[in-house]
């Protein structure tokens, strides 16, 4: 296998006319790839410099995830802790973990940032929402949102042998015609986010959320939900 390191936007795209295929740590693929056979090209963009981001609004794809810390949001970091072990988040990438892994461990925290994608395309560098760039699967270069007002995450306990445990993350954003409050939950393999107004206060807050696709969720998802929308819209910088 031919492991190529593009130093630049243009030589990446280079990379995936030869059909090199991408790849992060290589965590998620590397068994499979022993018992079918390597691929002829590989690509990784642990050189790529707009891939290597961390920043309080912004975070590369190639960026590992022990690397993230206090520098970026403390639902993210909080989410990337709390994937396998030691040796896993020294491997395993955020573009990886988003695009790559049907865990998507990062993907309720970064949704509820409301974080764009800019992934690389045949013909350039394209934006588009994070849901759309995990369903596609698409070469993921990078991550930005703006910074919230408060957030909230939590993971409950998994079973050994079981579906991915339940995750709940939230955030509270200043918005033009008030506060803006996102919601999502990993249950199973299933993500869903909704976005509803956060200035009515907790209660209607949660009547708005019930009526989303979130009303459906199972009670000890829900009481989770309800937890973390009254202790952000109880915080002082959310009135």
């Amino acid at each position: 296998m031919l492991l190529r390191l593009p130093t630049s936007v243009s030589e990446a795209q280079e990379c995936l006319a030869e059909g090199a295929v991408p790849v992060g740590g290589a965590t998620l693929v590397w068994a499979a790839w022993q018992r079918d056979g390597f691929p002829a090209r590989a690509m990784s963009l642990r050189e790529l410099p707009e891939a290597n981001v961390i920043g309080r609004e912004a975070l590369g794809a190639a960026v590992v995830l022990a690397r993230l810390d206090d520098r970026v949001p403390d639902v993210l970091r909080r989410a990337a802790a709390s994937v396998g072990t030691g040796a896993v988040r020294r491997t395993a990438t955020v573009g990886g973990n988003l695009v790559g892994s049907t865990l998507r461990c990062l993907l309720p925290p970064a949704l509820v940032l409301g974080a764009r994608a800019r992934v690389l395309c045949p013909d350039g560098v394209r934006e588009t929402g994070l849901a759309d760039a995990a369903a596609e699967r698409a070469v993921l270069l990078g991550v930005h949102w703006r910074e919230p007002v408060a957030a909230a995450y939590r993971k409950f306990p998994g079973v050994d042998g079981g579906p991915p445990p339940l995750v709940v993350a939230s955030a509270l954003h200043d918005g033009e015609r008030g506060p803006r409050l996102r919601v999502a939950v990993r249950t199973g393999y299933d993500v869903l986010g909704e976005e509803v107004h956060g200035g009515a206060g907790a209660e209607d807050t949660l009547g708005l959320l019930r009526a989303t696709s979130l009303g459906g969720l199972p009670p000890v998802a829900w009481e989770a939900v309800r937890e973390q929308v009254v202790g952000l819209l109880d915080r002082p910088e959310a009135r």
